[in-house]
């Protein structure tokens, strides 16, 4: 709920760089101390299984996935990453005790995979810190692990499978995401979002009619669906409307989806690829200095906010359009 309200809901929030520190909106304070009670109850009431039964697998997973929630408060909520390394490194060790004493506990595989993974994709320094901190680092066994756990039914499957969408598409394995997110929408068909995560990952895959589809579709659902948005959503669904109307060759339209998905924006990544696919209209269209001020600005925004992708790509751009006769 904390997440949903602060808006970071779909695969693009979890596709930037980890800082030690990000900006969060405040978290509501009565969701905190709830939060924070639970958390200490649970810690409690597993400390003490464990008293009586140290070398119970169930009961060191569940410490494990304890540690692994207060981990992803600290990184995601808080905006503290590297806060984050204490709970993170018990969560591991917990859950690998768990997956020694019991082989059969695939479902370990979540937090094993996302931590093994994830510290494979950090700089050289920066692995070798977390090796020395008890973490293990391979990307391919990472993936191994998440995929082991999101066929595995158990209460931590829907958070394998969603957490597969997001390496899926870090690794550029498109086609593997798509087939994802549609297990994903039979799943969880009020899941309004997984129509916006199959639209923007067809876009990433270079499907612009899929993406289009889907758009539409997920934006029909948004407007028969009665319950909360989260912050900033309805930005999301401009933007990947107007990409993807861009993508098919609908300028027009698209321009004025993107207007309104800038307009709408609570994060400057977001505003910033709205900026980028009006540039490359703009320039599409002849007009060179509107397409320079929105990809520079676009650059600008995207860097203040790490979306490095789409920093590098509005920088590219932007040199085309300012040469003689650029075009997209």
């Amino acid at each position: 709920q904390l997440l949903f309200d602060q808006g970071a809901v779909t695969v693009e929030d979890y596709l930037g760089q980890a800082r030690a520190s990000v900006d969060r909106r405040p978290p509501d304070p009565e969701a905190v101390r709830t939060f924070r009670a639970h958390v200490a109850r649970a810690e409690a009431l597993v400390a003490e299984r464990l008293r009586r039964r140290p070398d119970d697998a169930a009961a060191h997973f569940e410490a494990g996935a304890i540690a692994s929630v207060v981990a992803s408060y600290t990184a995601t909520i808080e905006g503290r990453v590297s806060g984050s390394v204490g709970a993170a490194r018990r969560a591991y060790r917990e859950q690998a005790r768990a997956l020694e004493l019991d082989p059969g506990r695939r479902d370990a595989g979540l937090i094993l995979g996302l931590y093994t993974y994830s510290i494979a994709e950090l700089s050289f320094a920066k692995r070798m810190f977390a090796r020395l901190a008890g973490f293990s680092a391979d990307r391919e066994r990472g993936i191994e692990l998440l995929e082991a756990a999101a066929d595995f039914a158990s209460d931590a499957q829907p958070g394998a499978l969603f957490t597969l969408n997001v390496v899926y598409n870090r690794e550029r394995r498109f086609d593997d995401a798509l087939r994802l997110i549609a297990t994903l929408q039979q799943k969880f068909p009020r899941n309004r979002l997984l129509w916006l995560e199959e639209s923007s990952t067809a876009l990433r895959a270079g499907d612009g009619l899929r993406a289009r589809a889907a758009a539409e579709a997920g934006w029909t659902r948004l407007q028969q669906d009665p319950r909360p948005r989260a912050t900033g959503e309805l930005s999301r669904w401009h933007y990947a409307y107007g990409a993807a109307l861009a993508a098919t060759g609908d300028g027009v339209r698209a321009a004025i989806e993107l207007r309104a998905a800038a307009d709408t924006a609570i994060r400057d990544w977001v505003r910033g690829r709205a900026n980028r696919e009006l540039g490359k209209i703009a320039l599409a269209s002849g007009d060179r200095p509107r397409a320079i001020a929105a990809l520079t600005l676009a650059e600008r925004l995207c860097r203040k906010d790490a979306d490095d992708v789409c920093a590098g790509e509005a920088r590219a751009i932007l040199k085309q359009a300012r040469s003689e006769g650029g075009r997209p």
